[in-house]
Parts: structure tokens; sequence; C-alpha cells
């Protein structure tokens, strides 16, 4: 069976309790950033990129097969709006105002696919100006919405994706976006959901971003503790207002060409602009290399909740429940949703690896059956033990001690024992030793 996380792959990252993560010195200087044109096999993807959390840009070569580069872009380059309307239509899109500001993001309304392009002519004719503002078609969820419609391929280094698995699995939600935007738009500066990765493919046009390593943000807050809107403000510079952000580090500037794929790892702040009329796809994603920083994450947004109503503690019973329902709705997960998460992580490469030992088919969706094959039983067994750290975390924090775990789907002591007889039985069938 041909697997692309090999065996020398799984030796070196197998035994890793925690992850280190190397320093980001090397990104200090505003040039450094690898550009991968040549074949590169996953195993030096992960052990060169996803374990230490480094950006890269893979070239157009890796999207020249994809049908919306040809569907989607006119013979000049650009958006190709016939061709869109054909598609889409009707189909209601959210899009944003970049000349609006709402806490710290841009206010979004819903309106016709066909609108929004009606708009974007008359921008263009207008020298990319326009009395409604600048809109920015983003957040999209086309592939769920259009599941009928391939027109890109998750590249394979992006493909031990936990995140969109789980939302999958629910049927309620991904994390697989389609942006459109004319010149002059903009994302505001923010760190992705949960802290996740995110990959980002220019179909047609060009980007810039500036990324900032994990940490420098911290110089970048106000005197409120506030991040930045926009972090090439003015404003920034008084030191009344941000005390700290001198002591920032210079952005990683990238430009990203039609074609390319940008990888922007866990924690790395950034803010993007549209230097043309762009359309890319844009997933985000999360897997066992980053796991570790989405549970510090989740640490991190309940402690911010507890700060924030810390007043009421001593006088409601149901203070800690309290807590873990304002930030479901705050950041969208909790720590029993997340527990929940990690059992069907578990579940599922628990049952590929089994069904690898037996040599009988597994019970779950074919692309999901298909992805686990490809990353073959290396990889699981990596997720795997990467499942089992985080819930021994899960087993020493006090906030998790304090669920009522007779409502969580996943009862860790017992998960954790079924991790390791499966690591255990299918050792041998696999060659999944550590010699």
């Amino acid at each position: 069976m041909f697997t692309i996380m090999d065996r020398e792959a799984y030796r070196n990252c197998c035994s890793l309790a925690k992850i280190t993560r190397q320093s980001y010195d090397q990104f200090w200087s505003p040039h450094f950033l690898d550009y991968i044109d040549k074949e590169l096999s996953y195993s030096k993807f992960f052990k060169k990129y996803l374990l230490p959390n480094h950006p890269c840009m893979f070239s157009r070569r890796f999207t020249d097969d994809w049908e919306c580069r040809k569907q989607w872009v006119s013979e000049e380059g650009k958006p190709n709006f016939q061709k869109l309307l054909q598609q889409f239509d009707e189909t209601p899109v959210p899009v944003a105002n970049c000349n609006a500001k709402e806490y710290n993001a841009n206010p979004k309304q819903v309106m016709p696919f066909k609108e929004f392009i009606q708009y974007w002519r008359e921008y263009i004719q207008n020298g990319h100006s326009s009395p409604k503002g600048c809109l920015y078609l983003k957040d999209w969820h086309m592939s769920r919405d259009f599941p009928e419609h391939n027109v890109y391929t998750t590249p394979v280094f992006f493909s031990s994706d936990w995140l969109n698995e789980y939302w999958d699995t629910l049927e309620v939600d991904d994390y697989r976006f389609v942006y459109m935007g004319p010149k002059g738009s903009w994302t505001p500066f923010h760190a992705d959901v949960f802290r996740s990765y995110s990959w980002s493919a220019n179909i047609c046009g060009r980007k810039k971003w500036l990324l900032y390593p994990p940490g420098q943000e911290e110089f970048l807050r106000d005197t409120h503790g506030n991040l930045p809107y926009d972090v090439t403000s003015a404003e920034l510079r008084d030191k009344g207002l941000f005390p700290h952000s001198e002591e920032a580090c210079q952005p990683l500037e990238i430009i990203q060409e039609a074609g390319e794929i940008i990888f922007v790892p866990s924690g790395w702040h950034h803010q993007v602009y549209n230097l043309e009329d762009t359309i890319s796809i844009n997933h985000n994603w999360l897997n066992g290399c980053n796991i570790d920083i989405m549970w510090q994450f989740l640490q991190n947004e309940l402690s911010s909740v507890q700060k924030e109503i810390n007043e009421w503690r001593n006088t409601m019973d149901s203070w800690h429940q309290h807590c873990q329902v304002i930030m479901k709705a705050c950041s969208g997960i909790n720590y029993g949703e997340f527990a929940s998460f990690l059992k069907i992580i578990a579940n599922n490469r628990m049952a590929f690896l089994n069904a690898c030992s037996s040599g009988e088919s597994s019970e779950y969706p074919r692309h999901l059956s298909e992805t686990l094959t490809v990353l073959g039983p290396y990889h699981a067994a990596f997720d795997l033990q990467r499942v089992a750290h985080i819930i021994e975390c899960l087993l020493c924090n006090d906030d998790f001690k304090r669920l009522d775990h007779s409502t969580l789907t996943l009862q860790p002591e017992t998960m954790l024992q079924q991790i390791r007889d499966t690591i255990q039985s299918t050792r041998g069938q696999h060659l999944l030793y550590q010699e």
C-alpha cells in the first residue's frame, strides 16, 4: 500500500509528548519565506513546516489542474463574471464592507451572488470605487453549498484535516471558504479560528500578506489589551495608546501571485490585501501537529471568560457551567465539545487501524477512508498518540474535572485505554515499531 507518511517521519515524531516549537527569529527578516516549486514529499512538508509551525508558499504548478482556474478566470487572468454567474446566479452569499468597522472586523450582509457581481462590475467601471463602499465576498461555504462542483482538490499536504473531518461528521458546518473581492478589499488583523492552520490559494489576482510570528501580537496590544484593527495605522506609533508597538518585529511581507498557495501556520496573526480583483479558496484546518496550540487557545479563552464574570463566582452555584456556555457563544466551542471532537478523531483512526489489520472495510465516509489510506497507518498512529496526550492534559485540568462527566460523549480514561490497546494490537501488522 502506498502511504505518504514514511517510517522515518513516524519514528522521529511519534515519541513527542509535547511538540517543541523552534525559534521564529529567522522570520524577523521581511524577506524570508520558502518557495516550493518542485516535488515535495509529505514527510518533508510535515517535518519542515507542520511540526515547527513555519509558513511557506507553493507555486502555481500545484493548482494548474484545478477546474476553477480554467472556469472562473478569463483569458486575461481576470475573474470571469459571465461563467461565475452561470454557476451561481441567485445563490445567497456573505458580503463584508471593508470601509466599515464593527468591533475589530467588517460588518456582513447576505445578498444574491448576481447582485454582488453587478456591484463588482460597476466598481471596476468606476475606477475601483463605489458609494456603497468596498464590498468583499468572504467566508462563503461554496463547496458545502455545491458539493457536486469539484472545481479544486485539497493538496495532500493539507489533507490531515481534523477540523473539517469533525464538522463533516456532524453535517452542520465546515471551514472551507471562497473569497472574491475587488482591488482594494482587505481583511483586518487577526489570527485564525481556534488558532488553526490555514491555506489560501489565489485562483486569480494578487494578494499582499503581513504575517507576524506567534507572540509578536502581544507587543501590538493597546493600553486596554486589545489588538489593533489595522497594523499599518499611524496610531500604532502613539506610545500613549500602544506602549510596546516599537518592540514588535517587522511583519513578514509576502506578495502572493495567481495560482500560488500560501500555508499560514497556527497563531500567526496576519492582515491581507487584494492588490487586484482576486478570487481565492481558503481552508482552516488542524491536526495532531497543532492540536496542542488549539488546547492552549481554549484554556486562554476560558480564562478570559472567568475573569470577565469573576465577581459572580461566589454567588452562583453553576458559575463554572455558565463560563462554559459563554465560552461556547464567544469562541464556537467549549471543553465538552472539544472532548467530543477528540473522540470522533480517535474513533476514526482506531477503526482504520483495526480494519487494516483485519482486512475488513471500516464504516465511515468514502472520502475519509481514502484520506486515511493515503496518509497511512503511521499517520493514524501518530494522530492517536497526539489525541492521547491531549486527553491526558484534560484529565489534569481543574476546569475539565469540574464538568459533569455523565453528559460527555467522551469518557477520557476509557478512551485512553482504547487508544493504547489499538496501537499495541495493530503494531505488528503495520510495522509501527519504535526500534
